[in-house]
């Protein structure tokens, strides 16, 4: 029997103003006018099903991501979440987190999203240059970036995190780390800093622009943003995540635990533990197609056993200080002999910590190279 860990919800609002080039996430260009009653009526209809399959279990965190969830009306978050609150008990310290674009519009709302009970923001700043903000894309400028920031505040936000990517086309290392000082300067409470990367089926990856800097300017950029980081009270704790002490995102630890999560939305991913078995599942992408179908609640697959302790790496290892190793066995049913030899490798050649710290995690070096310790559990297959 594997032990219930927590339980967090992920809601899918599927709408952008556009899309941005680099962008693999599931989302579509939003009509003038969207459909928020039809599709808060299809998630909650597809939730109702998903909390069938997790009895007597409450919600420790919320979070409702995109797309824009932005670009949805204060009434319509209200309705969405009162309709989550009817359907499963929420933690009496229950994190919700909304992610939010910058823009005007979308800013406005920050008082009624924040009525309807979101108590974490996350802003896709992404630059604090124009210029950059240009050449990814984005619809916001920076001044109104910061704008967004100061209403997020005078709405009551006291948690907030700030998106921001480096490695920018056109960008230099000086021009990366002034833009990540602004943000710093900013002060929210967490910070997620992350290399752009160009995904598969992205406008970025089939056209490559101009100017982006190589390895070796990427590998200064970062250890000297690190540095910057630790320096400004922002404590890594995951490979691309900072926070203020005390502002760990608790949506996203319970991810990297290999917690479990419902789902419901448009393209949304959830993880269920039942029993001796642990499923994930997949919601249909499109969001008309998800509106329509009759049952909404898509498909989903087990984890086989040889596949767990991969899928378990895949996210502990991220954490900066990995987790405690009673935990593999807690969120996976599977003897921690099993994977002794991989860890024992991983030792030898300094990308794993010795053993006898109680604990599995990535050194310096294995943090650097995390592709290369993954393997290590996919090949065990």
């Amino acid at each position: 029997m594997i032990e219930n860990p927590p339980l967090a919800l992920y809601l899918h609002i599927p709408w952008c103003v556009r899309k941005c080039p680099y962008c693999d996430f599931n989302s579509h260009t939003a009509a003038e006018v969207l459909p928020e009653k039809q599709y808060v009526a299809a998630v909650l209809s597809d939730l109702r099903a998903e909390v069938a399959r997790a009895p007597d279990r409450e919600l420790s965190s919320i979070f409702i991501g995109g797309g824009t969830p932005s670009l949805f009306s204060g009434e319509a978050l209200q309705s969405l979440l009162d309709g989550v609150r009817d359907m499963i008990a929420l933690g009496s310290d229950c994190e919700i987190t909304m992610e939010a674009n910058p823009g005007t519009a979308e800013s406005s709302r920050f008082a009624a999203y924040r009525n309807a009970g979101v108590n974490r923001l996350s802003l896709g700043v992404q630059s604090l240059c124009d210029n950059s903000l240009k050449l990814l894309g984005r619809v916001h400028g920076a001044d109104e970036a910061r704008r967004a920031y100061d209403m997020a505040r005078g709405a009551g936000f006291e948690n907030i995190n700030l998106d921001m990517m480096f490695g920018l086309p056109q960008q230099s290392t000086q021009a990366a780390l002034a833009d990540l000082q602004q943000l710093i300067d900013l002060q929210p409470e967490h910070i997620s800093w992350y290399q752009l990367t160009l995904e598969p089926n992205t406008l970025f990856h089939r056209q490559v622009p101009a100017g982006l800097p190589d390895d070796d300017s990427l590998a200064d950029l970062h250890a000297e943003g690190l540095q910057i980081l630790a320096s400004s009270d922002y404590a890594r704790y995951e490979v691309s995540a900072f926070a203020k002490s005390g502002a760990l995102c608790r949506h996203n630890l319970n991810y990297w635990q290999f917690g479990d999560y419902l789902a419901a939305g448009a393209g949304a991913h959830g993880k269920l533990s039942v029993g001796r078995e642990i499923w994930r599942v997949w919601k249909q992408r499109h969001p008309r197609q998800y509106m329509q179908e009759i049952d909404p609640t898509g498909e989903r697959f087990l984890i086989e056993r040889d596949q767990l302790s991969f899928e378990f790496m895949l996210n502990a290892l991220r954490l900066v200080g990995g987790v405690e190793s009673a935990l593999f066995e807690a969120r996976t049913g599977l003897d921690f002999s099993s994977i002794q030899q991989q860890l024992g490798s991983l030792e030898q050649r300094e990308l794993l910590q010795p053993a006898d710290s109680g604990r599995i995690a990535c050194t310096a070096l294995g943090l650097n190279y995390l592709d290369d310790v993954l393997q290590a559990f996919l090949a065990a297959h």
